[in-house]
């Protein structure tokens, strides 16, 4: 004989709530309580339960999927970020599909947005044009935002964030300090390059024009940087530069050490963001943590109160950064 299938009521009885909580907890888990959704997570993973999701879907007028717009999915920064809006979607019964926005076209994206392949957008890139991505679908911003789109955003305060590692290489005795920006365009680079120049300002320094590099957050961008870097002269170079990214960081670190260069000893490294490889490069590489993972499951639990009819105000959500010290950056010797 089969075995019943089991039912939302199993679930309630075991989690000890009503049927109308572990309804919520599993279609819209920001509404309801970390202590109940994993009561109500434990007793779905006891009992079996599944939902019937076609179904589901059909009922509502959904289509039970989420967008997420990623700028180069080669870029390794965006993996945790995915992971964690994927560990909020997927409790909820929302598939998440990735789109890289470097290589769809302009089509592309707008079909993206449209109610018939999605319920809701979360966009990390913040140079896509605004109108792509307005007026069809609840959007969320992550990380990059848009300027003159209305959403709310989840991110993190990136001046204040390129001041820690200013005041980092001020502290260790470094006058001058250079930096490698990021492309232009990006909202990201605009943001931390006026975060150097604030604080080297706070600190009574200043940016020269030739201690700033061009770069694309890329590690060949990095590499580049770094032949700039070395045709210097040796006692007009900076002692101490910060990087708009790991990746340049790490191609930076590695052309310096081709040329025969010492780092920290010769010059001192600090990145941005903390990707999983800086802490096994050789030295480890100082750095900027952003909380990745968390920036991901905010996102998406903010898309999930506007997809359960909730109000979200167009307002920034800020997390904390951290100044991780490894053994990149030194004290200046000179």
């Amino acid at each position: 004989m089969s075995r019943e299938r089991p039912r939302i009521g199993d679930v309630a009885r075991i989690a000890g709530v009503s049927t109308a909580t572990v309804s919520r907890a599993l279609s819209n888990p920001a509404l309801v309580s970390a202590e109940t959704r994993a009561a109500v997570m434990d007793a779905v993973e006891a009992t079996g339960y599944r939902l019937n999701q076609a179904a589901r879907n059909l009922r509502h007028r959904r289509t039970g999927a989420i967008v997420a717009l990623v700028p180069n999915l080669a870029n390794p920064f965006f993996s945790q970020i995915l992971s964690g809006i994927a560990s909020v979607l997927g409790p909820a019964g929302y598939n998440l599909l990735i789109v890289d926005t470097w290589t769809a076209g302009a089509d592309r994206l707008r079909d993206c947005a449209e109610p018939s392949l999605a319920d809701g957008l979360i966009v990390l890139d913040g140079t896509l044009p605004a109108e792509i991505v307005t007026g069809r679908l609840p959007v969320v911003e992550a990380c990059e935002w848009i300027n003159g789109l209305a959403a709310p955003r989840v991110k993190i305060d990136n001046r204040a964030a390129a001041g820690l590692a200013i005041d980092h290489l001020v502290d260790l005795g470094h006058r001058r300090i250079g930096h490698v920006a990021g492309p232009p365009e990006s909202v990201l680079s605009v943001a931390r390059l006026a975060g150097v120049r604030d604080r080297l300002a706070m600190r009574g320094l200043s940016l020269a024009e030739d201690a700033l590099y061009a770069g694309d957050f890329s590690l060949d961008s990095g590499r580049r940087a770094a032949l700039s870097w070395i045709a210097q002269p040796a006692d007009l170079r900076p002692t101490g530069l910060f990087l708009a990214s790991d990746a340049m960081a790490c191609g930076f670190m590695a052309e310096v050490q081709r040329h025969g260069i010492r780092v920290p000893e010769q010059v001192s490294i600090i990145g941005f963001d903390d990707i999983e490889l800086v802490s096994h490069v050789s030295p480890p590489l100082t750095t900027i943590r952003q909380p990745r993972t968390a920036l991901g499951r905010m996102a998406a639990e903010r898309l999930l109160h506007q997809l359960g009819g909730a109000e979200e105000a167009e307002s920034d959500t800020i997390l904390p950064v951290e100044l991780v010290i490894r053994s990149s950056a030194t004290v200046f010797a000179g």
